[in-house]
């Protein structure tokens, strides 16, 4: 089940879709357009700018490339300085799980290149699988506590405290603890050209 932790649940969600909704108006887009921009359902949209909704990180990410703003932008308030400090704990936790995995992102750069860099925590037997990313995408991965297996296009990857991997995040991916031992990994994840079109862009109602 996909959650909001952290800034709280309410707050989040609330953050999420003040963002999304300002980002569309902006555009002039409507509802509709959004969705068909970021290939989601307009009732999804409708949720989101509600803050209703506990979208997976892939609608998310969907929404924040349609926008052209990338994700870090999306679940964070404009900030006008160069730089920007997350402290402990306030991260936006964008996915959990009922054995207690966490992924966190904790920094990100603003678009058109966008850098993220999580903190992911998962616990025993936990799984975690991505839709391929928009073209470009690459990811770099360092284990830091546990075993963790990486699946990438079909491809499997075992990696132990101290290894790292790095992979094109525009193939289907997935993260996955090793036995009955949870695991920590630092995860950077680099999307080029956010907001270039790279994805189809709602211009007609």
């Amino acid at each position: 089940m996909l959650h909001y932790m952290d800034m709280s649940t309410t707050a989040l969600a609330t953050a999420i879709g003040g963002r999304v909704r300002q980002e569309r108006q902006l555009r002039g887009w409507t509802l509709d357009q959004l969705a068909e921009a970021a290939g989601v359902s307009r009732r999804m949209v409708v949720n989101v700018e509600q803050g209703a909704a506990n979208p997976s990180v892939g609608t998310l990410l969907r929404l924040s490339d349609a926008l052209g703003i990338g994700l870090p932008a999306l679940v964070e308030m404009p900030r006008r300085r160069p730089v920007t400090v997350t402290r402990r704990g306030e991260g936006a936790a964008l996915w959990s799980s009922d054995a207690g995995g966490r992924g966190v992102l904790v920094a990100g750069t603003e678009s058109p290149d966008v850098v993220e860099l999580w903190d992911w925590t998962m616990g025993a037997g936990d799984r975690h699988e991505s839709e391929a990313h928009a073209a470009g995408t690459k990811e770099l991965l360092q284990v830091q506590d546990g075993s963790v297996v990486v699946v990438v296009a079909g491809e499997e990857f075992i990696l132990e405290a101290g290894d790292a991997v790095s992979f094109p995040g525009d193939v289907e991916h997935s993260y996955s603890t090793v036995g009955k031992e949870p695991a920590r990994f630092s995860l950077a994840v680099f999307e080029p050209g956010v907001g270039s079109g790279h994805r189809p862009e709602a211009t007609d109602a």
